[in-house]
């Protein structure tokens, strides 16, 4: 018999743990973009030591979610104006050469198919009130035209902007109706593709991240 290659179960240290937390508490809005904190506040409030919580706040400073203000503590990261500009700047540019590709290309209903279960799977989440989940698969939906287009550079890019996009689109989606209608844009995208109508693809991604980008200025000015 064959050896099964299998990885390991790998258990969770206290800092993936600490990590895992803090993450979701800055993405659940649980911890005010206002609030300054410190490492001795979150080893407190966690029942935890100081050297777990410095890891997890070191990852998180790098990946952009937090930020070291000199002599006080912690903040979360705040986007600017003309931050949020650049972003939509770069997605729009990168995913309408994506839409434009695979409105062009033969691509199978077989081959979107998991496109049209992760919409499924945001339906759920959005009945189920989770904002996360529903963020966390509009990033997979957008991520997975850009592999199946086989642009990997423009991937990488969308990658690295995840959690900065994954802050926006959690703002966008506590607007009431934002999530419902995100689902309609995601099938009127789909079905452009399908139907390798590459116009109408190309004005349904811009649309998309327009209205996103309206509704963000709209909570901010709320």
């Amino acid at each position: 018999m064959e050896e099964i290659r299998l990885k390991p179960i790998k258990q969770l240290t206290t800092q993936d743990i600490v990590y895992k937390q803090v993450k979701e508490a800055i993405l659940n809005g649980v911890i005010a973009s206002e609030e300054i904190f410190t490492e001795v506040q979150l080893a407190e409030t966690l029942n935890t030591s100081r050297t777990p919580v410095r890891g997890a706040i070191q990852n998180l400073v790098k990946e952009g979610l937090l930020v070291s203000i000199p002599r006080k503590g912690l903040t979360v990261r705040k986007i600017t104006a003309e931050e949020q500009d650049e972003i939509f700047l770069l997605r729009s540019s990168i995913e309408v050469e994506v839409i434009k590709k695979l409105s062009k290309s033969h691509i199978s209903r077989e081959q979107l198919l998991p496109l049209k279960v992760i919409i499924q799977q945001q339906e759920e989440a959005m009945k189920n009130d989770d904002n996360i989940t529903f963020i966390d698969l509009d990033q997979t939906f957008h991520l997975s035209l850009t592999r199946l287009a086989n642009y990997t550079l423009m991937e990488q890019v969308l990658n690295n902007l995840h959690n900065l996009t994954q802050l926006m689109g959690l703002k966008a989606v506590s607007r009431k109706g934002r999530m419902k209608d995100v689902l309609k844009e995601h099938r009127q995208i789909i079905q452009a593709i399908e139907e390798r109508d590459s116009k109408s693809a190309s004005k349904f991604i811009l649309d998309h991240l327009y209205k996103t980008k309206q509704t963000l200025n709209d909570v901010d000015n709320s």
